[in-house]
């Protein structure tokens, strides 16, 4: 059965965040660029928000058996095969998991506008997931 209580908490822990983030919203490229400590805060807590998502995700797919995912942006195809969420919701969700491969593993140098213009044109996103998955769970 699914642990409606454990995912509306991470929702809750997903809310802070989003908050958290907007107050960093309007900076610029060259502020997040020149202040090490924004970016070490910025960074790490779109990890955990990306993380929180995947996570509930996960518990929604285990529940409900559907095939195992293979990565953090299959986890949101088998949602979008599922019919959870839009085609749109899942492109957007696949390119912010990919995102966090970046933050996470190095995997290049983060570029600094992708992360100012996610604060300020995507955190919305993840909003629509948490309405999403409340639909899901009700």
């Amino acid at each position: 059965m699914l642990d409606k209580i454990l995912i509306m908490r991470k929702l809750a822990e997903l809310e802070i965040y989003i908050k958290q983030m907007q107050e960093y919203s309007t900076i610029t490229v060259k502020e997040y660029s020149r202040d090490w400590k924004m970016q070490r805060i910025i960074e790490r807590t779109l990890q955990m928000m990306i993380e929180l998502c995947v996570d509930i995700a996960n518990h929604i797919i285990a529940d409900k058996k559907y095939r195992v995912p293979t990565s953090y942006s299959d986890t949101f195809q088998v949602l979008e095969e599922e019919g959870l969420i839009s085609k749109k919701q899942y492109k957007t969700m696949k390119r912010i998991a990919q995102f966090k491969n970046i933050i996470v593993h190095h995997y290049d140098k983060i570029d600094e506008t992708i992360v100012v213009n996610i604060l300020r044109q995507n955190l919305s996103d993840f909003l629509e997931y948490k309405d999403s998955v409340l639909k899901i769970i009700k």
